[in-house]
Formats: structure tokens, sequence, C-alpha cells
């Protein structure tokens, strides 16, 4: 399995894809004419939003040179079928939205398991590349979550990396969720005994013959502490 596990594969403000940090140029070497692909989404009952964004992320690939042979959509719809449709695709991708909420969805179907004999490309955006993760830092983004106790930071994940991503950090870094920074006050006081990388759009973690790479600007934020370990177009190898 070749793993591109991004913040958002698209230029922000934009519907084009992003070609930093050698994004397309990388996909386009392990992407095979006619793509069987497989688009998973974040909440199995949310039909018109999945189908929207199912709709929307083909063409812009397609606008990109990127040609599919087939294009399905995975949710409560058709969920029974999830073992088929995993087995048969050359490309999956992973939605963006609200990482609790995936990540039951996930594990409703059985994700785990079913990728484990799975040897094409995964592309997760946002949620879904954080819950790819071996443990996923499900960190609060709806309010209430910073402040309700009986919220989970820390989820089981897909285990396809062992590395937690923080996505859209070019965009979250000044938020404020329940009175608290998103940053300073919530990830940085999560991060201890743990390390977290935050990355901005464009920037992506790629996986491929039990290498990891973090890719563009990126930063790591543990023992309370963030900084700076890459710009555009280096390569951080985990």
């Amino acid at each position: 399995m070749v793993c591109f596990l991004t913040s958002s594969p698209v230029i922000p403000g934009t519907e084009l894809l992003n070609p930093e940090n050698s994004f397309t140029d990388e996909l386009h070497s392990c992407f095979s004419r006619d793509c069987r692909t497989l688009f998973i989404c974040s909440d199995p009952d949310l039909f018109d939003r999945t189908d929207f964004y199912a709709n929307a992320t083909k063409e812009i690939f397609e606008n990109a040179g990127f040609s599919f042979g087939s294009f399905c959509i995975l949710d409560s719809r058709n969920e029974h079928k999830a073992p088929e449709l995993v087995k048969s695709s050359d490309l999956i991708i992973l939605s963006g939205g609200h990482v609790p909420t995936q990540n039951r969805f996930f594990n409703r179907i059985g994700l785990k398991e079913l990728l484990k004999d799975y040897n094409g490309i995964l592309i997760g955006i946002s949620a879904g590349s954080m819950n790819s993760a071996e443990i996923v830092y499900a960190q609060p983004e709806r309010e209430g979550e910073a402040v309700d106790p009986a919220y989970q930071r820390f989820l089981p994940g897909l285990g396809l990396t062992k590395t937690m991503l923080l996505p859209h950090y070019q965009e979250n870094k000044d938020d404020i969720l329940d009175g608290q920074r998103v940053y300073e006050d919530i990830a940085y006081s999560d991060s201890h005994g743990r390390v977290i990388y935050a990355i901005p759009d464009g920037s992506y973690l790629f996986c491929k013959d039990g290498k990891e790479e973090l890719r563009g600007e990126a930063y790591r934020i543990s023992e309370g502490k963030m900084s700076q370990i890459s710009q555009i177009n280096d390569i951080v190898l985990l």
C-alpha cells in the first residue's frame, strides 16, 4: 500500500489539486489509468454531503489529469458491501469530516481488517488522514468537546501509520474553542508523553515500503512545546 495522508490535496481557496511538495508528481508515478476508486465517507448518514464532496473530489482529480474507471461511494447505504468494495479498488480516498464520527464508522465496517491485504493507493483527507494512525489524536473541534470530560481525545485508528497528524495548521492555528486556544491550551497540553505533527494544506505524510516521510512544512508538538521542523519542499524521514 502507498499512502498519501494529506491535510487537504487542494490549493486553499480553489478547486485545483495542489502540486506542492511533489504531491501530484508522486501520485502520477503510482496511479494506474482508469483507476477503480472508492470514496469512504466521514458521516455514514449524511448522504447529500457525502455525494457532494465525492463528486467534487472526482472532478478535481480528473481536471488534474487523473482518470477513473469507476468511482464508488461507501457509506451506510452500502456498508454491507464494504469487503468487496475495498478488495476491488485500486485507490481508496478517506474523506474529511468529524474525526470521532468517521472513526466509529470505520470500526463498524471493520476497515482496519479490510485494509490488511490492500495493495493499492490510499489518500487521506484531513479526518481521513488523522484516523489512519495507530492511535488517533481526535483534537476537540465542535463546541462543547473541549470541556466535556467524557470526550475521548485518543482513539484506536486504522494503524496505517504511527504518526498522529493535525491538519489545516494555517487555518486553525489561532482558533478558540470553548474559551481555549486550540493549540496552546489544548494540543500542547495533550502532547505530554506523545508527539503530534501539525501540517498546513499542501503538506502530507507519504508512506511506502515501510518508510514514512513528512513532505513540506510541518511542526512537531511534544511535551507542551511546538517547533517547526521543515519548510515547503523539505522531506523529513520519521
